[in-house]
């Protein structure tokens, strides 16, 4: 007979505005396109001209371009085709980027995920996944092994729990450690942030001080076998504060008074851009690469704003 201390129940969730996030994962996939006559105005280019070759088209168009190419899964060529078709639709005579355009212009494209207010302050939790350039897929893998071909790159996202919304990313090799791209994270946005969120691979020492600096709340479990350091200062340090709360009433209970498992939506906004980006990057430079991912965090974000989810618990 089980004791009954030792079952335990999982807890059920219910969505309390499903009208709402219905018609929102509905708008998601409506094809509506129009332009606005901001946009049409500003679509070539109209800054200062550079000895060379002539820039025809905004940095506006160019990201246009390639949102709808994410949006819908197309290669450069289809999209091409594709705005073609959508102005000559609308009975526009804007001028379309060809493939080779948008593709070195996507090099040094300048993406802005979110603008901030002034004296905004926000909470920032990060993680990182990988995500495939080129090589074999997990059946092959597991049933033949993996070849040297097979690579794949490192996205760390830093997301707003309390609008869902990623606020940084960063993409880099697959042997990055997650601790040396928290200044990356960070650079812009700093001066915002009022409590920082990881789990135990940002508990290093180089993550602490770049926290310290800019006065950022740092919930980041210490390790389990960690220790008290030797603070010549005097003054005790958070990870030090973290140690001892943790002995006194024990791991699962400083979770919960820190706020710590807000960690959790994280991983599901890199399951979002899984499911709905894709878990394969289509560029072959690692700078199209790096543009690519921020257009995917730029899209997510823009479909999270429509609406999400509101959940309570069932008793």
């Amino acid at each position: 007979m089980v004791p009954e201390q030792s079952i335990k129940v999982k807890e059920k969730y219910k969505v309390t505005n499903w009208s709402e996030y219905n018609n929102a994962l509905k708008q998601r996939g409506s094809i509506t396109i129009w332009f606005s006559e901001e946009a049409i105005s500003s679509w070539e280019y109209q800054g200062k001209r550079k000895p060379g070759g002539k820039i025809v088209y905004s940095d506006l168009a160019i990201q246009t371009c390639l949102i709808i190419k994410q949006i819908y899964h197309l290669k450069l060529r289809q999209t091409e085709g594709f705005m073609e078709s959508l102005v000559t639709l609308l009975g526009l005579s804007l001028p379309i980027p060809d493939y080779s355009s948008l593709c070195r212009r996507a090099r040094e494209l300048n993406i802005c995920l979110k603008q901030f207010k002034e004296g905004e302050n926000i909470s920032i939790i990060v993680d990182s996944t990988g995500l495939k350039v080129f090589g074999e897929g997990e059946w092959k893998v597991r049933k033949y092994g993996w070849s040297k071909y097979r690579t794949w790159r490192k996205l760390h996202i830093g997301l707003d729990p309390a609008t869902h919304e990623i606020i940084a990313v960063k993409l880099t090799e697959n042997n990055v450690d997650d601790a040396e791209v928290v200044p990356d994270l960070l650079d812009g946005i700093s001066s915002h942030i009022k409590s920082f969120t990881g789990d135990g691979a940002y508990d290093k020492n180089k993550v602490r001080k770049v926290l310290a600096l800019e006065d950022i709340i740092e919930i980041i479990p210490p390790q389990h076998n960690a220790v008290l350091s030797k603070n010549e200062g005097g003054t005790s340090l958070p990870r030090d504060e973290a140690i001892k709360k943790i002995k006194e009433i024990g791991r699962t209970e400083w979770k919960k008074q820190t706020g710590y498992h807000k960690r959790s939506l994280v991983e599901v906004g890199m399951y979002r851009y899984k499911t709905i980006i894709g878990d394969k990057i289509s560029s072959r430079r690692f700078e199209n690469e790096v543009t690519e991912v921020k257009i995917g965090c730029l899209i997510l974000n823009r479909m999270t704003r429509l609406g999400m989810p509101i959940s309570r618990r069932v008793a």
